[in-house]
């Protein structure tokens, strides 16, 4: 379904709802392949998927730079009580497709033409949350193995988040009391709430290397999302890059505005280069 009632810039995006069955759609590059790849997870507060804008455009920016790009469409659905499908541990099933993802991926990159030690991921919003809770999540799977997929690492070599939310303590004690069944959420007594990181999403020097973006006047997801995050992950040792803009607000993809912010996808193929994924 188009949005024309919120364009971003200038232009309508479209959304999908009620994503009972998940699927994965693998787009080979176009350009000279690097061998990398990248699973994408659009956002949509668990509810939606905002299919193109933060889905299928970003294989239109991936793909000509040599990276193999995967779209997967993760279960969500807007019947019944927020947070409907999510956050984990909310709700297991984004977790899980995104696990079954990975796992296809290392299972056939042979034949896919990837490196299976160049498979990262790149998620914004609630996809943002999915990337860090893969990258967190990846020592069993939360759903019994299926086939020899479910054997390969779900790990990804790196992970990026834009714009991310229900990563902070606040979002989390936020996210345990809207549905029906309330959740209590364990943390220090002394903890920040708008600092200290999401119990659920347990950063440890396993995690992969993160770029973290979002602005100061996002009114969806709080700036401390991705600041709670980067405290976590320096202070586990993980390599990580933040960049702030101070406007920008929220769901604005890879489309080019007069704003500064927009221009993240070039400090991402700089980010690859630097941490090794794809070379010059």
């Amino acid at each position: 379904m188009a949005d024309k009632s919120s364009l971003v810039a200038g232009q309508p995006w479209i959304f999908i709802s009620n994503v009972t069955q998940p699927t994965m759609t693998v787009y080979s590059p176009t350009g000279k392949n690097t061998g990398a790849a990248v699973v994408v997870f659009p956002g949509g507060g668990y509810q939606i998927l905002a299919i193109d804008l933060e889905g299928s455009e970003v294989c239109d920016w991936l793909t000509p730079k040599g990276i193999t790009c995967v779209l997967l469409k993760y279960r969500v659905t807007n019947v019944g009580p927020y947070p409907k499908s999510g956050p984990y541990p909310e709700s297991p099933m984004a977790l899980e497709d995104a696990q079954r993802a990975m796992g296809l991926l290392r299972l056939h990159a042979a034949e896919w033409h990837i490196d299976p030690h160049k498979i990262g991921v790149l998620g914004f919003s609630a996809g943002g949350h999915l990337s860090a809770a893969i990258s967190t999540h990846f020592e069993k799977r939360l759903y019994p193995a299926v086939d020899a997929a479910d054997k390969e690492s779900c790990r990804p070599d790196f992970a990026v988040a834009i714009y991310s939310g229900h990563l902070s303590l606040a979002a989390a004690e936020s996210d345990a009391q809207q549905g029906t069944k309330k959740f209590v959420v364990s943390h220090p007594a002394n903890a920040d709430e708008n600092l200290a990181l999401n119990p659920e999403v347990p950063v440890t020097s396993r995690t992969p290397p993160t770029f973290l973006l979002q602005n100061e006047d996002d009114h969806v997801d709080n700036v401390n999302d991705s600041l709670s995050y980067y405290i976590a992950l320096k202070n586990a040792g993980v390599p990580v890059e933040m960049h702030l803009y101070a406007q920008g607000g929220h769901a604005f993809g890879l489309r080019r505005t007069s704003l500064p912010v927009t221009a993240w996808p070039e400090l991402v193929e700089t980010w690859l280069h630097t941490i090794g994924m794809i070379s010059e």
